[in-house]
Parts: structure tokens; C-alpha cells; sequence
């Protein structure tokens, strides 16, 4: 049961990430490829995203 607790937060946390992703002023090239990288690797790309992601409001790579 604990495991599905933590899968919700990080779906819910992966579903903030990409929507700032997608709301940020960075190039669509950067959008796409953090929105993958959220994605595919939904723990690890989301620790990337928190680290380097939002940094001036923007996503960058």
C-alpha cells in the first residue's frame, strides 16, 4: 500500500513538472526534451528538473 502513496506523489509531482515545463519561456526544443526526460525517467528526471530545471523561471538544459 505504502507504494502506491509514493507512486501518486511522484505522478502528481511529475504532472506539476512538465506543466512548468510547458508554461516556462524556454525554447520548445528545451520544453520537449525536459518534458521527456520527466517522462521516461519520472524520479530521476524529476530530481534533474527540481536541480536544474527552474532556475529564473525558465527550463534549461
Amino acid at each position: 500500500m505504502e507504494y502506491g502513496i509514493v507512486g501518486l506523489v511522484i505522478l502528481i509531482a511529475d504532472i506539476y513538472a512538465i506543466y512548468k515545463v510547458l508554461t516556462s519561456g524556454a525554447s520548445t526544443a528545451a520544453k520537449l526534451v525536459w518534458t521527456l526526460i520527466i517522462l521516461l525517467l519520472p524520479v530521476i528526471g524529476l530530481i534533474a528538473w527540481f536541480i536544474a530545471g527552474p532556475k529564473g523561471g525558465t527550463a534549461r538544459i
